[in-house]
Protein backbone atom coordinates (compact mmCIF):
# COMPACT_ATOMS: atom_id res chain seq x y z
CA UNK A 1 0.00 0.00 0.00
CA UNK A 2 1.62 3.33 -1.10
CA UNK A 3 0.27 5.95 1.57
CA UNK A 4 1.91 8.99 -0.43
CA UNK A 5 -0.97 8.88 -3.22
CA UNK A 6 -3.48 6.75 -0.41
CA UNK A 7 -5.76 6.82 2.20
CA UNK A 8 -5.50 4.43 4.80
CA UNK A 9 -9.07 3.09 5.60
CA UNK A 10 -11.35 4.81 8.05
CA UNK A 11 -10.46 3.53 11.85
CA UNK A 12 -14.08 3.32 12.53
CA UNK A 13 -14.55 0.23 10.04
CA UNK A 14 -14.35 -3.01 11.66
CA UNK A 15 -12.38 -6.04 11.25
CA UNK A 16 -13.00 -9.30 13.00
CA UNK A 17 -14.92 -6.86 15.18
CA UNK A 18 -12.36 -4.72 16.10
CA UNK A 19 -11.72 -0.58 15.22
CA UNK A 20 -8.65 0.41 13.53
CA UNK A 21 -7.95 -3.02 12.82
CA UNK A 22 -8.29 -2.09 8.52
CA UNK A 23 -6.04 0.93 9.39
CA UNK A 24 -3.39 -0.86 11.02
CA UNK A 25 -3.12 -3.08 8.40
CA UNK A 26 -3.05 -0.56 6.01
CA UNK A 27 -0.53 1.38 7.40
CA UNK A 28 1.72 -2.02 8.34
CA UNK A 29 1.62 -2.51 4.64
CA UNK A 30 2.90 0.63 3.56
CA UNK A 31 5.32 1.04 6.63
CA UNK A 32 7.00 -2.76 5.22
CA UNK A 33 6.75 -1.45 2.15
CA UNK A 34 8.23 1.81 2.95
CA UNK A 35 5.63 3.84 1.81
CA UNK A 36 4.23 5.99 4.66
CA UNK A 37 4.41 9.11 3.41
CA UNK A 38 3.37 11.18 5.96
CA UNK A 39 1.83 8.48 8.67
CA UNK A 40 3.20 6.70 11.15
CA UNK A 41 3.60 3.23 12.06
CA UNK A 42 3.62 1.72 15.56
CA UNK A 43 2.25 5.10 16.98
CA UNK A 44 -0.05 6.36 19.59
CA UNK A 45 -3.03 5.30 17.57
CA UNK A 46 -1.35 2.20 16.79
CA UNK A 47 -0.17 0.89 20.10
CA UNK A 48 -3.12 0.77 21.94
CA UNK A 49 -4.49 -2.19 19.56
CA UNK A 50 -1.19 -3.74 19.94
CA UNK A 51 -1.61 -3.86 23.38
CA UNK A 52 -5.10 -5.02 23.44
CA UNK A 53 -3.76 -7.93 20.81
CA UNK A 54 -0.84 -8.12 23.09
CA UNK A 55 1.17 -8.15 20.00
CA UNK A 56 3.78 -5.12 19.03
CA UNK A 57 3.90 -3.14 15.54
CA UNK A 58 6.89 -5.42 14.60
CA UNK A 59 4.84 -8.49 15.11
CA UNK A 60 2.20 -7.16 13.15
CA UNK A 61 4.40 -5.70 10.49
CA UNK A 62 5.90 -9.35 9.83
CA UNK A 63 2.34 -11.05 10.01
CA UNK A 64 0.46 -8.86 7.77
CA UNK A 65 3.63 -9.48 4.65
CA UNK A 66 3.05 -12.83 5.38
CA UNK A 67 -0.53 -13.12 5.70
CA UNK A 68 -1.24 -10.21 3.05
CA UNK A 69 -4.97 -10.20 2.68
CA UNK A 70 -7.47 -9.04 5.29
CA UNK A 71 -8.88 -12.39 6.04
CA UNK A 72 -6.18 -14.27 6.70
CA UNK A 73 -5.01 -11.57 8.94
CA UNK A 74 -8.29 -11.58 10.77
CA UNK A 75 -8.22 -15.15 10.82
CA UNK A 76 -4.57 -14.79 12.64
CA UNK A 77 -6.23 -12.18 14.90
CA UNK A 78 -9.14 -14.20 15.76
CA UNK A 79 -7.32 -17.17 16.55
CA UNK A 80 -4.29 -15.90 18.56
CA UNK A 81 -5.86 -13.17 20.02
CA UNK A 82 -9.33 -12.77 20.42
CA UNK A 83 -10.14 -16.18 20.90
CA UNK A 84 -8.48 -15.30 24.74
CA UNK A 85 -10.82 -12.35 24.67
CA UNK A 86 -14.46 -11.88 25.98
CA UNK A 87 -17.26 -9.91 24.45
CA UNK A 88 -17.19 -7.53 26.51
CA UNK A 89 -13.53 -7.38 26.21
CA UNK A 90 -13.95 -6.39 22.74
CA UNK A 91 -16.68 -3.94 23.03
CA UNK A 92 -14.93 -1.92 25.75
CA UNK A 93 -11.75 -1.81 23.43
CA UNK A 94 -13.76 -0.77 20.67
CA UNK A 95 -15.53 2.01 22.72
CA UNK A 96 -13.32 3.20 24.05
CA UNK A 97 -11.03 3.68 21.29
CA UNK A 98 -14.42 5.07 18.89
CA UNK A 99 -14.28 8.19 22.27
CA UNK A 100 -10.35 8.68 21.97
CA UNK A 101 -9.48 12.58 22.84
CA UNK A 102 -6.82 14.14 23.68
CA UNK A 103 -6.59 15.14 27.59
CA UNK A 104 -7.45 19.59 28.24
CA UNK A 105 -4.38 21.27 28.81
CA UNK A 106 -1.96 18.90 26.83
CA UNK A 107 0.62 19.61 24.17
CA UNK A 108 -2.05 16.49 21.73
CA UNK A 109 -4.97 18.46 22.63
CA UNK A 110 -3.60 22.03 21.35
CA UNK A 111 -2.01 19.83 17.91
CA UNK A 112 -5.67 18.29 17.89
CA UNK A 113 -7.23 22.05 18.15
CA UNK A 114 -5.04 23.56 15.37
CA UNK A 115 -5.47 20.64 13.20
CA UNK A 116 -9.59 20.91 13.37
CA UNK A 117 -9.63 24.32 12.97
CA UNK A 118 -7.42 23.66 9.39
CA UNK A 119 -9.89 20.54 8.69
CA UNK A 120 -13.12 21.59 9.79
CA UNK A 121 -13.09 24.85 10.74
CA UNK A 122 -15.72 25.51 13.29
CA UNK A 123 -16.66 22.23 13.84
CA UNK A 124 -16.50 21.86 18.09
CA UNK A 125 -18.48 19.08 17.64
CA UNK A 126 -15.59 16.86 16.65
CA UNK A 127 -13.94 16.01 19.64
CA UNK A 128 -12.39 12.15 18.60
CA UNK A 129 -9.54 11.38 16.70
CA UNK A 130 -11.68 9.47 14.59
CA UNK A 131 -13.30 11.59 13.63
CA UNK A 132 -10.73 14.31 12.67
CA UNK A 133 -9.40 11.59 10.83
CA UNK A 134 -11.97 10.83 8.69
CA UNK A 135 -12.26 14.60 7.95
CA UNK A 136 -8.48 14.65 7.73
CA UNK A 137 -8.85 12.16 4.93
CA UNK A 138 -12.19 13.09 3.24
CA UNK A 139 -14.51 11.19 4.83
CA UNK A 140 -17.66 12.86 5.97
CA UNK A 141 -18.50 13.00 9.84
CA UNK A 142 -22.16 14.09 10.44
CA UNK A 143 -22.86 16.67 12.09
CA UNK A 144 -25.00 16.57 15.58
CA UNK A 145 -27.73 18.14 13.29
CA UNK A 146 -27.86 15.80 10.91
CA UNK A 147 -28.20 12.98 13.00
CA UNK A 148 -31.76 13.14 13.76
Amino acid sequence: MNLTTEKPRSAKDKLAGLVSLKRVIDKAKAHNEGQLGEYDYDCPHDKPLFEFLGTNGDEFARKVEELVTDEAIANWVQTQFLSKKSREEIEKFNDARMHWHSEPGTPSAQYFENLREQVAPGRKDIVTWFDLLDLDEGRPVPTPTSLN
